[in-house]
């Protein structure tokens, strides 16, 4: 039986054998375990300082407990100081008080008002039990952010939010009014709305959560605005939704634009304000004007002016429109009622603060 002659091995075949010599050679194994030697001391490491971390924690948590109950003991005593302060400058029971001894109760209460702003900005930085519109939201859900650095990144992020999305709107608005009139564009601009408005709700409510003081009704016009997206939402297509399209889009076009320029001048001018220490780091761009605007941006009162009025003007509108024979849509109702609120809020609120800043510059004249 003949046999086969010995060929020499491919070079193909031979490479992975050299390689898997290299890898296994004693000096390359004793390199492995010295590094394995070397991991193990970091895991090590990495476990005493996680468990050095978890305690940290722990301490932290108590003492965040321990701050929050002393503030609300502290608050508890002020309130009944201040009631029984109040009932002795109203003589009850009956005392005969002299200038000092008035002087010392304004002083006391004074030092109250600066107590409770302090107690305001301590509580910015200790957990607290979510308002009610977060808990059904979120749940009980820790919203807090215990640094500085972190609560001006979140709100900074949210100013950059409502830029953005501005920008989107001013654009979809401008695309639905002038190039395309297709319901379903309409329908996603008007999800795009809800969306926007709701992620506005639930972020503000986080940001007043770590210090903003957003007046009350600029967060209420939101939830508004929230509920009229959606009833536009559902308005049918039809010979009524087509005779409100076009000033609804217009309005929105006007609107964006608007917003656009409060973001701009009112950015600049707490970014001034907060340099020279006379805003909260926490502030923020408000869709309405407040008293630290008057100065440098008192221009922009004749566009919420007429912004305003253009709410009423729609829910006029609406109104008339409810009263044809052939409206059956409960939106248009519903419609109507949105923005005659967002036009009572606005104007109301736009001319309270008005009212104020000018009282404001006549006592500061009379003082001169």
């Amino acid at each position: 039986m003949a046999t086969m002659p010995c060929l020499p091995m491919p070079a193909s075949y031979r490479f992975p054998n050299l390689i898997a010599d290299m890898l296994f050679s004693p000096t390359n194994l004793s390199e492995c375990l010295r590094e394995w030697e070397d991991l193990e001391k970091d895991y090590q490491q990495i476990q005493d300082t996680h468990h050095l971390y978890k305690q940290k924690l722990e301490e932290v948590t108590k003492l965040q407990n321990s701050c929050s109950g002393a503030i609300a003991r502290q608050r508890k005593r002020l309130k009944e100081l201040t009631s029984s302060l109040k009932e002795c400058k109203e003589n009850k029971p009956p005392l005969n008080l002299s200038p000092e001894e008035l002087d010392s109760i304004a002083e006391v209460e004074e030092s109250i008002k600066d107590k409770t702003n302090a107690f305001f900005e301590m509580e910015a930085f200790l957990p607290k039990k979510n308002g009610l519109y977060l808990t059904l939201v979120l749940g009980n859900v820790n919203v807090t952010l215990l640094n500085k650095q972190a609560k001006f990144a979140y709100k900074d992020e949210y100013e950059k939010f409502k830029l953005v999305l501005t920008v989107i709107l001013f654009v979809f608005s401008f695309t639905c009014g002038f190039l395309f009139s297709y319901r379903v564009l309409d329908a996603l601009y008007n999800c795009l709305l809800v969306w926007y408005y709701c992620t506005l709700t639930i972020r503000e409510s986080i940001l007043i959560s770590n210090g903003s003081r957003i007046k009350g009704w600029w967060v209420f016009h939101h939830y508004v605005s929230t509920f009229l997206s959606g009833v536009m939402l559902t308005w049918p297509d039809g010979a009524l939704y087509q005779m409100f399209r076009n000033q609804f889009l217009s309005y929105n076009l006007y609107q964006n634009f608007v917003q656009f320029l409060q973001y701009y001048y009112q950015s600049g001018c707490l970014y001034r304000l907060r340099a020279l220490g006379e805003r909260h780091t926490m502030d923020l761009t408000v869709e309405g004007f407040q008293s630290w605007m008057w100065r440098g941006l008192t221009f922009l009162l004749p566009f919420l002016f007429f912004g305003h009025f253009w709410q009423l003007y729609n829910s006029i509108t609406l109104f008339k429109m409810f009263q044809l024979p052939e409206c059956k849509e409960w939106q248009v109702l519903m419609c109507g009622c949105s923005y005659m609120v967002l036009f009572m809020g606005n104007l109301f609120t736009t001319l309270r603060v008005v009212y104020q800043k000018y009282v404001n510059n006549q006592d500061k004249s009379k003082s001169v």
